[in-house]
């Protein structure tokens, strides 16, 4: 027996309410949103304070979000970014929930310094990812770095990321070294 809830979950995608509204809602807030803060349409002054120019900025980002809308693929695409995303910031809060068991109580969870920079590029491959998902190039990608049953190609790309962390470790060397008037006397 389904659930009256259930029934208007149901109810809204039959409306078009997913299919429509929503990516319409997003793709119109954050269109709007770059707009504003690039100020790409100027500015105009009031009383000497200067404003965007808002009707400019929201018809643009209207037009824009109609023809997205308009695309099934993209609001395809737009779905699934959006619903693994989530699913990736969950993880990372669960991650963090995780990590904040083992401290006392009082300090702080937040990882600094490498760690940090390594959740986050960790972040940022995740997205990639979920992008070539979403666009459907997960098994031509897959495929590329296989050729064939070998895995030569990923041996090859491990490799050579290993090699430029190497490289790059020994590069960076000691923070003051091989400057000028740094050498004591």
């Amino acid at each position: 027996m389904a659930s009256a809830f259930r029934g208007v979950i149901e109810f809204f995608a039959e409306i078009g309410l997913y299919d429509v509204v929503l990516p319409f809602l997003l793709v119109f807030t954050i269109v709007f949103a770059i707009l504003e803060k690039t100020k790409v349409f100027g500015t105009e002054t009031i009383d000497g304070k200067k404003y965007t120019k808002k009707n400019l900025n929201a018809t643009a980002s209207f037009v824009i979000a109609f023809f997205v809308v308009a695309s099934s693929k993209l609001v395809e695409i737009i779905t699934t970014v959006s619903s693994f995303t989530v699913l990736l910031l969950m993880l990372s809060v669960l991650f963090l929930l995780l990590i904040g068991s083992f401290m006392k109580e009082g300090e702080g969870i937040f990882l600094e310094g490498s760690w940090n920079t390594f959740f986050m590029l960790m972040m940022f491959v995740g997205i990639v990812l979920i992008f070539v998902f979403a666009l459907g190039w997960w098994d031509q990608l897959w495929g590329f770095l296989r050729f064939g049953s070998g895995g030569e190609a990923v041996g090859s790309l491990v490799l050579l990321i290993i090699i430029f962390v190497f490289v790059w470790y020994i590069v960076k060397g000691e923070p003051g070294h091989g400057k000028k008037g740094s050498h004591e006397h």
